[in-house]
C-alpha cells in the first residue's frame, strides 16, 4: 500500500461539508470512528427520517415509528418499468416502551443489525434470508400486525410454531426459541411477555416439503456475513449463526452460476424458491458459499491487434487529436467531464503503442497528462479539487462539499467510481509511459483507488469498504447518500466496469499484483452482472415478455426497479441507452459486448432512433462502434462521415475500436 515519507496512508486535505447528512441520527455511537458506508444496501435506514423501505432479499423492509414492516413485495411490469410493491405484510413492535428511532448497532458485507432500543428488538437483517430474525432482548410483550385479514392461525403442540394464513393467499410461519403464548384479532397477533429469538418466514408455496425446509432449519440464524477475496477471482461468503442445525438462505442466479465445488459444503434445493426482480432466489444450505468467476484478462490494448492495412488512417487521426491536446484549452471544473478528457488523451497514447509503435505523438500526450492531472493530486487545481471527508470516510470535491448537485453529486458519494475511474485510466497509462512520475504520485494514486476499492479498514481507516460494489448482488451501485424509495441505483454500468479495470492497469503499471487481481476480479463480477441485469435478450427469461420485448438494454437499473428511462435522456433515446452503457471505449469493452449475436440485436433495435433530428454525434459513434462488431464495412463508413465525437472519444479511438475487429463469424466470446 502507498504512504507518504511520515509512513502514514496518504489523505486529501480535510474539509468540512455543508451538504452532507449527519450519521450519528442513525449509526450507533460505537460506529462513528470507522469510515461509514455511502452506497450500501441498507442507505435508506440511515438517511433522512430513515422510514423508506430496502430490500433485502426476498423481503422489502421498512423501519419507523418504532416499527419494523416486513413485506413479500408483489411486482409490476410492463414495456417501460418492473418495480415491486411494498405493502405491510407484517408490522412487529412491541406493546411496552417509549417511542424511538431505530440505531444500525452493526453491519457487514451481507447483514445489517437494526435495534429499536424503546421496544428491546434488535433485528439481524442478513441478505437472502427466508427468515426475518428478531431478538427480544427482554420479557416484552409483542404486536404483530398485518394490512390483511388473518383467516386462519394455528400452533403445534410446544407453541413454538404458528401458522398464520393471509386473506391476500399468503401464509407466514412463525417460530420462537422457547414456548410462547399467542392470541389474534383480525389484523393483530399479540403475546404475553417474552424474551429470546423470532423468526418469521413466508411459506412461498404449499408445498409441504417447503414447509419442512423451513421446518428444519428454524433453529439455526446467522447474525452477519462476511465477503472475502480468497485469491483472483474466488469470492467466498462466510456467514456468522448462532443456534443448532443447518443454516437456510437463498440465492440469486448468479451465485447459482458461480458456486463452485458443488459437491462440497453447499446444497443447492433447486425446488425451494423464492421470487425476486433479480430472478429466482433458491435455498442455499451451508455455512459458506465459494463463488468462482471466469478471468477476465485485463490488457492495456486490443486483444486481437490492429489491422497493418489500416495504420495509416489510424495514423493520420492520432496526429490530429493529439495536435489538439492543450492543457490550457481545458475550460471544465468537473471532475466528471474533466476525467473523461484525460483519459480521452490517455486512449492515444496506447493506441499509438498498439499502430506499429507510432510513437511519435507520445511525448506531447506524457506533456499534456502530467499538467492536466499535477494540479489535481497536489490540490493546485483552479476552481475545484479533491478534499477527504471525515464525516463518512472518503473523498469529496471541493464544489462538492458546499452543492450536492455538483459534480453530479460526488459531494455526497454519487458516482465516485465513476469519477476516479476516469482519473486512474489516465494515471496508470502516464506511469506506465512515465515510471519515475507514477512513483512520485503512487500515494495520492492510491488515495483515489482507495476510496471505492479499499478492502481493509484496519490498514485504510480514512475509507470505507468498497463503496460502490456490492456484494450480494455481485454489481455496484452509484447512487451516494440520497435517499430512494427504490433504494440504490446505476445507470453506466460500462463506466464501473472501467473503474475497476483501470484500478487493474494501475497494479499493473506499479506491479502490484494484489490490486492487479482485485482489479481484475471486479470487472470480471461486474461484467457478468452488466449482461446478466442490464443486457436484455431476445428471449431472455429473466424480465417479462412485455419487458424483453420491447428492450434491448436497461436505462437506470434500482435495487428495486427496472427502468428504461435514463438521468439525462427520455427512454425512447435509444442511443443514448446504448451509449451511456459503452462509454468510454476502450479494450475491456470487448468482454462487456462479447455476444456478437446480442450486439448484432442491441444495434439493430438502436439504428431507427437515429433518425430523430437533434441526435449527438457522439451518441452516434457509439452506436456505429458496435455495429463494427459484425459489420465492419458499414461502420466504418458511418464513422467516417461523422461531424463530431463524445467528449472522451475520439476518431482515433473508434477507427482503433474497428480495425481491431476480429472475424465477426468468430465471436468476440472471451
Amino acid at each position: 500500500m502507498a504512504k507518504n515519507q511520515n509512513n502514514t496512508p496518504f489523505i486529501f486535505p480535510q474539509t468540512e461539508s455543508t451538504v452532507l447528512p449527519d450519521p450519528s441520527n442513525f449509526f450507533s455511537p460505537n460506529l462513528l470512528s470507522n469510515p461509514l458506508p455511502t452506497n450500501s444496501f441498507f442507505q435508506n435506514f440511515v438517511l433522512k427520517n430513515g422510514d423508506q423501505p430496502e430490500y433485502i432479499h426476498p423481503y422489502l423492509i421498512k423501519s419507523s415509528n418504532s416499527s419494523l414492516s416486513l413485506s413479500y413485495p408483489s411486482r409490476r411490469a410492463n414495456s417501460a418499468v418492473i418495480y415491486q410493491v411494498f405493502n405491510a405484510d407484517l408490522t412487529i413492535t412491541s406493546k411496552q416502551g417509549s417511542t424511538g428511532k431505530h440505531v444500525i448497532s452493526a453491519y457487514s458485507d451481507l447483514s445489517v443489525t437494526l435495534d429499536i432500543p424503546s421496544k428491546n428488538l434488535s433485528f439481524f437483517l442478513v441478505r437472502g434470508s427466508p427468515f426475518l430474525t428478531v431478538s427480544v432482548t427482554q420479557p416484552t410483550p409483542l404486536s404483530i400486525t398485518t394490512i390483511h385479514a388473518i383467516l386462519s392461525f394455528s400452533s403445534d403442540d410446544s407453541n413454538t410454531k404458528f401458522t398464520v394464513q393471509f386473506n391476500n393467499g399468503q401464509t407466514w410461519l412463525l417460530y420462537a426459541s422457547s414456548p410462547i403464548q399467542l392470541s389474534h384479532t383480525l389484523s393483530e397477533i399479540t403475546s404475553s411477555a417474552f424474551s429470546g429469538i423470532i423468526r418469521i418466514a413466508l411459506l412461498p408455496d404449499s408445498d409441504l416439503n417447503h414447509e419442512a425446509v423451513l421446518d428444519k432449519c428454524r433453529s439455526c440464524y446467522p447474525v452477519s456475513g462476511k465477503a472475502v477475496f480468497r485469491e483472483a477471482f474466488v469470492l467466498e461468503y462466510k456467514w456468522e449463526k448462532k443456534g443448532s442445525g443447518d443454516l437456510l438462505l437463498l440465492g440469486h442466479p448468479l451465485h447459482v452460476q458461480l458456486l463452485a465445488n458443488r459437491g462440497s459444503g453447499v446444497t443447492i434445493l433447486d425446488d425451494f424458491k423464492y421470487r425476486s426482480i433479480d430472478g429466482d432466489l433458491v435455498g442455499f444450505v451451508g455455512d459458506s458459499w465459494v463463488l468462482e468467476t471466469d478471468p477476465v484478462f485485463v490488457t492495456w490494448h486490443s486483444t486481437q491487434g490492429v489491422r497493418e492495412e489500416s495504420y495509416d488512417e489510424i495514423v493520420s487521426a492520432l496526429s490530429n487529436d493529439v495536435e489538439g491536446l492543450n492543457s490550457s484549452s481545458i475550460k471544465t471544473t468537473s471532475s466528471y467531464f474533466y476525467g473523461k478528457l484525460i483519459a480521452r488523451a490517455a486512449r492515444l497514447a496506447l493506441i499509438a503503442e498498439e499502430v506499429s509503435s507510432y510513437h511519435d505523438v507520445i511525448p506531447k500526450v506524457r506533456k499534456f497528462l502530467k499538467e492536466t492531472i499535477k494540479p489535481w493530486l497536489e490540490g493546485t487545481f483552479s476552481g475545484n479539487g479533491f478534499l477527504h471527508d471525515n464525516k463518512w470516510g472518503g473523498i469529496i470535491t471541493q464544489q462538492g462539499s458546499t452543492d450536492t448537485g455538483a459534480d453530479f453529486g460526488f459531494g455526497i458519494y454519487n458516482d465516485h467510481h465513476y469519477h476516479l475511474g476516469y482519473f486512474l485510466y489516465a494515471i496508470a497509462v502516464l506511469t506506465k509511459l512515465d515510471p519515475a512520475w507514477g512513483m512520485k504520485y503512487k500515494a495520492q494514486a492510491y488515495s483515489l483507488v482507495h476510496d471505492f476499492m479499499n478492502l481493509d479498514t484496519g490498514s485504510n481507516p480514512k475509507y470505507t469498504r468498497l463503496r460502490c460494489f456490492d456484494l450480494y448482488v455481485l454489481h455496484s451501485w452509484a447512487g451516494g447518500l440520497t435517499e430512494f424509495t427504490d433504494g440504490r441505483n446505476q445507470e453506466s454500468t460500462s463506466e464501473a466496469v472501467s473503474a475497476y479495470y483501470s484500478a487493474a492497469l494501475l497494479g499493473m503499471a506499479y506491479g502490484d499484483l494484489r490490486l492487479a487481481a482485485l482489479g481484475s476480479t471486479l470487472t470480471s463480477l461486474e461484467i457478468l452482472g452488466t449482461k446478466t441485469f442490464w443486457h436484455v435478450e431476445d428471449g431472455g427469461t429473466l424480465y417479462e415478455e412485455e419487458f424483453t420485448r420491447e428492450n434491448k438494454i436497461m436505462g437506470v437499473l434500482w435495487s428495486n426497479k427496472r427502468d428504461t428511462g435514463l438521468w439525462f435522456a427520455p427512454a425512447e433515446w435509444k442511443e443514448c441507452r446504448l451509449g451511456i452503457q459503452l462509454l468510454p471505449l476502450v479494450p475491456i469493452s470487448e468482454a462487456v459486448f462479447s455476444n456478437v449475436e446480442y450486439v448484432k440485436q442491441l444495434v439493430e433495435w438502436t439504428l431507427p432512433a437515429l433518425e430523430r433530428d437533434g441526435v449527438g454525434e457522439g451518441w452516434k459513434g457509439f452506436v456505429y462502434a458496435l455495429e463494427g462488431v459484425y459489420d465492419n464495412e458499414s461502420a466504418l463508413k458511418k464513422i467516417r462521415s461523422l461531424k463530431g465525437y463524445d467528449d472522451g472519444n475520439s476518431l482515433s479511438n473508434l477507427l482503433w475500436w474497428i480495425h481491431s475487429r476480429g472475424d465477426a463469424d468468430t465471436g468476440f466470446d472471451h
